[in-house]
């Protein structure tokens, strides 16, 4: 059982017989009451997004989640295929909304882990920080640093991120892939 200072960014656990992941916590205290946990959670079945208090008298059961790693082959019309490591043979696909925003930074062979919940995957993890290359840049135009020298470039996958102006077509940059953001420029083109 968690209690609810156990619930930190990335806590998976389940409530009302799903599961159920941690985006954001943190403590509220207000005059003469007790602390409160506020969080905002993801159901990780139907992805639906809430906020929720919790008082610390409640307890939460810790989600029987089950991890498996595998490849990730190839996209087509909104359908995501992927194999298990190992075992080509035994494929599998996976729509969109399991995927969700990490979706954009998939490239074919790229081994990744999946989590299941009662025999299903309810999600997709990818390796925190990803190598991408850039396909296309738009040329930097001296003095155009007011708005604090970024640019919006386009990475192999389809993803759209905001790099520095020094950014160029062909360059490989590395991309946190929970937030989305540049991390460092890797190799020059």
């Amino acid at each position: 059982m968690l209690s609810y200072t156990e619930l930190k960014k990335g806590t998976i656990f389940a409530m009302n017989g799903e599961p159920y992941e941690v985006l954001e916590s943190g403590f509220l205290r207000m005059q003469q009451r007790k602390a409160v946990m506020q969080t905002k959670l993801r159901n990780l079945i139907s992805g639906k997004v809430l906020d929720r208090n919790f008082q610390s008298s409640e307890q939460f059961e810790e989600a029987e989640v089950e991890k498996k790693p595998a490849v990730f082959i190839y996209q087509s019309k909104g359908v995501f295929w992927f194999h298990e490591e190992g075992k080509p043979q035994n494929r599998y696909s996976l729509g969109a909304e399991v995927l969700g925003d990490s979706a954009q930074f998939l490239l074919p062979n790229l081994k990744i882990s999946t989590v299941l919940f009662n025999g299903k995957i309810i999600k997709v993890l990818l390796p925190i920080k990803l190598d991408l290359k850039v396909a296309d840049a738009p040329p930097a135009v001296k003095g155009n640093t007011a708005q604090g020298g970024t640019k919006i470039v386009e990475l192999e996958g389809g993803a759209n991120i905001s790099a520095p102006l020094f950014i160029n077509t062909g360059d490989i940059v590395r991309v946190n892939t929970e937030t989305g953001e540049y991390v460092e420029r890797v190799e020059k083109a």
